[in-house]
């Protein structure tokens, strides 16, 4: 990434992303770092990898083991990541299990998993950060998906 662009804006901007410990996510914290934003992300993987590669960036990434099917630990673990960077710019949901499965193999409780998983957390956590948006003045919400 030696020729990636710089973007002077999101220097020092507080981003909160979900799912960042590897695939999409990880790219994710990893071009937020570069620009020199304040990242903190969240995972039910092991993010350590991800702190300890960027740990000489302008501003190194914070990481929290978190499941984001737990509305109520996801909702305070984004509570400590605000205070921790002072507020939040951006969230970034990208957290997500899109598996392949038959119609037959899908169960109440399958549903009700993925709906957590893929859908659910995103509207709470926007919930979550829109009062420090507000406090800020605005701030951007992207929430990622899959074609399937």
């Amino acid at each position: 990434m030696a020729n990636a662009a710089i973007y002077p804006s999101l220097a020092g901007k507080r981003v909160i992303v979900s799912g960042g410990a590897s695939g999409i996510g990880e790219g994710i914290v990893e071009a937020f770092a570069r620009q020199g934003s304040a990242v903190a992300f969240v995972d039910v993987l092991e993010g350590e990898a991800v702190t300890s590669r960027f740990a000489e960036a302008a501003i190194p990434p914070v990481f929290m083991h978190c499941d984001v099917r737990d509305c109520v630990d996801y909702g305070a673990k984004i509570a400590q990541l605000i205070e921790r960077l002072g507020g939040c710019d951006v969230l970034i949901n990208n957290a997500a299990n899109d598996d392949r499965h038959t119609l037959e193999e899908v169960t109440p409780e399958y549903w009700d998993e993925r709906m957590a998983v893929n859908l659910k957390h995103q509207f709470f956590a926007a919930k979550a950060v829109v009062p420090a948006m507000t406090a800020a003045g605005g701030g951007s919400i992207v929430n990622l998906g899959s074609i399937s």
